[in-house]
């Protein structure tokens, strides 16, 4: 089996190419030098030309507040730039998962967000996500969407590494406390995306690790764990300021994983151990 991963110099992309090369299954990695997602004949050669078995899509733009400045190029690469690998996944008869995001939610309310709930972005980075998603559904008839949130893994800057940062230079820190959700290590995430696409369980699931917090909640058991004795302040989004609106509630129902017998991700905690395992 042969599986094409784009954005494989980001966190998920390289961690999914580490759990194909475990389970003996070939990656072909690639990122934005190999092909431009956005050029549809340049995405229609490579893809062709790889023919791969499968394809998990990765990639993506992903700074979400400069995306609201920065509308065409954000909804070029997320929307077209999907909507380009799907076409051409489709002439290969390739498998294709693509990621996505609990940003294409509104955010509100306090119930986990189940897969078949109405969609309703505040922000362009999750409108182009949306726009992805479209992409998939419109095209193929069997496919695999994964939502996920609050990702960090080894392989480039997150929430993590900020705060193991911060928390070395300043005594305290003011993080907010209202937004809810749960932080994902993108080894996990990976491992599943990796176990997936070797079945024909198609269809849209979420998939973060187990249990809740807040970002300040988040950040003090990083000080915590890291034993760094910088003070976490909780204040609410209200005070902290951002160019793009951010959900605050980014609860995702695990329904569909449980439904298709796929495995749960380990809880939040056991995995920010592992990640600060590695990385310190």
């Amino acid at each position: 089996m042969k599986v094409l991963v784009t954005g494989v110099k980001g966190q998920l992309g390289h961690d999914v190419v580490e759990h194909l090369l475990r389970q003996g299954i070939t990656p072909i990695g690639v990122d934005k030098e190999d092909f431009d997602l956005t050029n549809e004949y340049e995405t229609l050669y490579y893809v062709t030309q790889a023919k791969p078995d499968a394809v998990i899509h990765c990639a993506a733009y992903t700074a979400v507040d400069q995306a609201e400045s920065d509308i065409e190029r954000c909804c070029r690469i997320n929307g077209q730039g999907t909507k380009n690998l799907v076409r051409a996944a489709v002439q290969c008869k390739s498998k294709f998962l693509y990621v996505s995001t609990d940003y294409v939610f509104p955010g509100t309310g306090e119930d986990p967000y189940e897969v078949d709930d109405p969609r309703g972005p505040k922000n362009i980075y999750g409108q182009s996500k949306m726009q992805g998603e479209v992409a998939v559904t419109s095209q193929m008839t069997a496919y695999f969407i994964v939502r996920t949130s609050w990702v960090y893994g080894v392989n480039g800057n997150n929430f993590v590494r900020t705060m193991l940062r911060l928390g070395e230079e300043r005594n305290f820190l003011n993080v907010v406390d209202d937004q809810i959700g749960s932080p994902t290590y993108s080894d996990d995430l990976a491992k599943l995306l990796v176990d997936m696409i070797q079945t024909n369980k198609y269809g849209i699931y979420h998939a973060t690790n187990e249990g809740y917090c807040s970002w300040a909640e988040f950040a003090r058991e990083i000080m915590m764990r890291a034993g760094l004795l910088c003070e976490v302040r909780g204040i609410p989004t209200s005070q902290y300021k951002t160019p793009a609106q951010r959900p605050l509630n980014s609860r995702l129902s695990k329904k569909s994983l449980d439904a298709a017998d796929f495995a749960r991700l380990p809880h939040w905690e056991d995995a920010l151990q592992r990640y600060l395992n590695i990385i310190r």
